[in-house]
């Protein structure tokens, strides 16, 4: 692995040869430069591992460098070095967006520890980054999608999954999208190529499930006039989802803990048995270790299927990928053509609980896009019952702090202080919603937004909006210098 590369940033020649010489004897590849403008000429030239910089400088203290380095450059670690006098403006810089400060006076050795702590805090954080990412790839056409956290936990659960055979028991509200999940269990691992079969066990009676399921000979029950072959066989080699668990009958699970305990099924009707080769992936929106305890399901039956467990979130606790899932529904139902929510459209949605989760938004996009006039989706294309929640379209994403027009009600203050978004988080959206407004064109984007060229296409990367721009179309590259 190369040596680090660090930058020192200090006006005093002896601190930085002293630095210099120090690091550099303690395994770091050495720059330096003697004031914040010679520092971020050379930030903007090559890119340092971490850079260390002195709190007072004669063009400016840390807090102004800090703020001037973190608009090229938002990941790199800054470590800022301080007098005990300046300790209160160093911690103001740590909020600003520093790294970490140490105080005068202090061994290199000491220094350099600090560093290697933050770069490999750093390539840490990259790497789950890249981890996501991949993630996000290979779940990028199972039509689970979503960014949150509880949303990545999903995706590794269901990647661990899809790496064995084991049983596997998928848990979550209605509309969560369990047998999404179960299909990219089924899809992601060795079984791909082989069937993939969804049952749900509480649309059947008991006698048509374990006939549906298990198979039966003729003559087993009246209307059997043959012999049949259940889903067991059918998906042999593959998957098996069992969806609504909760409703079967103990006579049911007592008959799918025997195929579960033994491998083989037994047609209604017949006293031979088959091996089968299938994989079982259950599903309840009900919680099944609740009905354990009520004993309302069989104990043994639960262990078995849940050898691996798969909790889905509600949409409710993941409302920051709402705006994924609106431009991947209305993607998958317009194609190319373009559709746009108003900011009273999106801020409905956003402010909705959606007790019926993912499908219930689909739903309600669907209903949107039959209605809406000119590729717009407004207000009142929405379900009444969403609207509901806004009645009189009163909330307004207004600026880029996520300020509200004067009249909102405190009722809806009070929402919106409970959502307290991160100030990155508010940029995303007003980005977002600038880029909709001008139909996707960056150049009138930048206009509205007041930004150069190469700070809008950079805010477009960093919050991956790319597929929300003409990509033809380019901004005045007049103006070079960054905000």
């Amino acid at each position: 692995m190369s040596k680090p590369h660090v930058l020192i940033v200090d006006d005093e020649k002896s601190i930085r040869l002293a630095l210099e010489t120090g690091l550099s004897l303690d395994g770091f590849n050495v720059s330096s430069a003697r004031c914040g403008r010679e520092a971020i000429s050379a930030a903007r030239a090559q890119k340092f591992d971490v850079v260390v910089c002195d709190i007072f400088m004669p063009d400016g203290d840390g807090l102004e460098f800090v703020r001037e380095l973190r608009a090229h450059d938002a990941q790199t670690p800054i470590i800022l070095i301080t007098a005990q006098g300046s300790l209160e403006l160093a911690m103001k810089a740590v909020t600003g967006g520093a790294t970490d400060f140490i105080a005068k006076p202090f061994e290199v050795g000491t220094l350099a520890e600090l560093l290697r702590r933050s770069i490999n805090a750093r390539r840490e954080a990259d790497n789950a980054e890249s981890e996501t990412d991949a993630l996000l790839h290979n779940f990028s056409h199972s039509g689970l999608v979503g960014r949150s956290p509880a949303m990545v936990t999903v995706y590794k659960l269901i990647a661990h999954a899809a790496r064995s055979d084991a049983t596997v028991l998928i848990t979550g509200e209605s509309g969560t999208g369990k047998e999404l999940a179960a299909r990219a269990v089924h899809n992601l691992g060795a079984r791909a190529n082989r069937p993939f079969i969804a049952v749900n066990c509480s649309g059947l009676t008991d006698t048509l499930l374990e006939a549906e399921l298990f198979g039966h000979t003729k003559g087993a029950f009246t209307g059997a006039a043959s012999d049949h072959a259940g889903l067991f066989e059918a998906a042999e080699g593959g998957t098996l989802f069992l969806d609504e668990l909760a409703s079967t009958s103990a006579a049911f699970q007592t008959g799918l803990l025997r195929v579960l305990q033994s491998g083989e099924v037994r047609r209604v009707g017949s006293t031979q048995t088959r091996r089968v080769d299938v994989r079982i992936i259950g599903a309840s929106n009900a919680p099944l270790r609740d009905l354990v305890a009520a004993e309302k399901f069989r104990a043994d039956l639960f262990y078995r299927l849940s050898v691996l467990t798969i909790d889905l979130p509600p949409l409710r606790e993941r409302l920051g990928d709402i705006e994924l899932l609106v431009h991947h529904f209305l993607h998958r139902q317009t194609g190319d053509r373009p559709y746009h929510l108003t900011r009273e459209a999106a801020e409905a949605l956003r402010r909705h609980q959606f007790p019926g989760n993912v499908r219930e938004l689909e739903n309600a996009l669907i209903r949107a896009v039959a209605l809406a006039t000119n590729h717009l989706i407004t207000h009142d294309c929405l379900p009444p019952h969403i609207v509901q929640n806004d009645p009189n379209g009163s909330t307004r994403l207004g600026g880029p702090a996520g300020s509200t027009e004067s009249g909102e009600s405190g009722e809806s203050l009070r929402d919106l202080a409970a959502d307290r978004p991160t100030m990155d988080e508010l940029q995303r959206r007003y980005l977002q919603l600038v880029l909709a407004e001008s139909g996707g064109n960056r150049r009138r984007a930048a206009e509205v937004l007041d930004l150069n060229r190469r700070t809008i296409q950079r805010l477009i990367a960093k919050y991956r909006l790319a597929e929300l721009t003409d990509l033809e179309t380019e901004v005045d590259p007049a103006n070079e210098d960054e905000m």
